[in-house]
């Protein structure tokens, strides 16, 4: 599905150029719930953004399904199945969730389709559907929605950056239930997550961990977890590992 050869990217650091990250090369399966994880400053948000075309590298090439997309905008690479999500959602005064959704879909869902896509993500549709996206939502609400545009799209591959950042240990635990339903029923789309939560690492198919911009190893989490867990000084009460940077859960 999609491809990642030898891919680098680096910026401007003072009078030289910072490497961030250094000849990746990873493959993405069809239907399959990834994870990458390593720790703050290794280039995960990076690569997540170089795969959705925020960003674009300054070596290598990405593919998607034997395509060449390394210099397509953000727009072509959605018209051609990535979706992303980022770790703040944005809020849009005067805009509806239904408004979202049909931008989303691209159709003018009525409320009870719409109503369909926030059950899958565990909201009581007939409390958010009619609601601005706006400061009155909370970050886990906000997360929730966002998910579920992502969702209405029905991107063939979606990208989540850290989608437990910035929200309380509730709406952390309504996430996790959202994405565990979503690794059970995935039937057409792949998904990746940048996370260190682990509860997240543990229902993925494959984690992958990214070190100081290369890739330190590839597997399942039987396999990857008990390097991760040996190398971590201990997993934080909300399930993050503990020698990363702290946030809220």
């Amino acid at each position: 599905m999609l491809e990642l050869r030898h891919v680098s990217f680096e910026v401007e650091g003072g009078d030289s150029q910072k490497e961030i990250l250094h000849d990746v090369n990873l493959t993405l399966g069809e239907k399959r719930f990834v994870v990458i994880t390593g720790p703050n400053g290794g280039g995960k948000s990076t690569l997540a953004r170089l795969i959705a075309g925020i960003e674009k590298p300054t070596g290598g090439r990405i593919l998607l399904d034997g395509e060449d997309i390394t210099g397509l905008s953000v727009t072509d690479r959605a018209r051609r199945g990535i979706g992303f999500a980022f770790q703040q959602p944005v809020r849009f005064k005067g805009l509806q969730v239904l408004d979202l959704l049909r931008i989303a879909t691209g159709k003018n869902l009525t409320a009870a389709e719409g109503c369909e896509y926030l059950s899958e993500v565990g909201l009581c549709a007939r409390d958010y559907i009619g609601r601005e996206v706006n400061a009155s939502l909370s970050g886990g609400e906000l997360k929730r929605i966002e998910i579920a545009t992502v969702l209405a799209r029905k991107a063939r591959l979606s990208v989540f950056d850290e989608p437990e950042a910035g929200i309380d240990l509730w709406s952390f635990q309504n996430l996790i239930r959202v994405f565990e339903h979503l690794q059970k029923e995935i039937t057409d789309s792949t998904i990746l997550i940048i996370s260190h939560q682990e509860r997240i690492l543990r229902i993925a198919d494959e984690i992958v961990v990214l070190k100081d911009g290369v890739i330190d190893r590839v597997g399942p989490p039987a396999e990857i977890m008990p390097a991760i867990i040996g190398t971590a000084s201990a997993i934080g009460s909300c399930g993050r590992l503990e020698g990363e940077a702290n946030s809220k859960c």
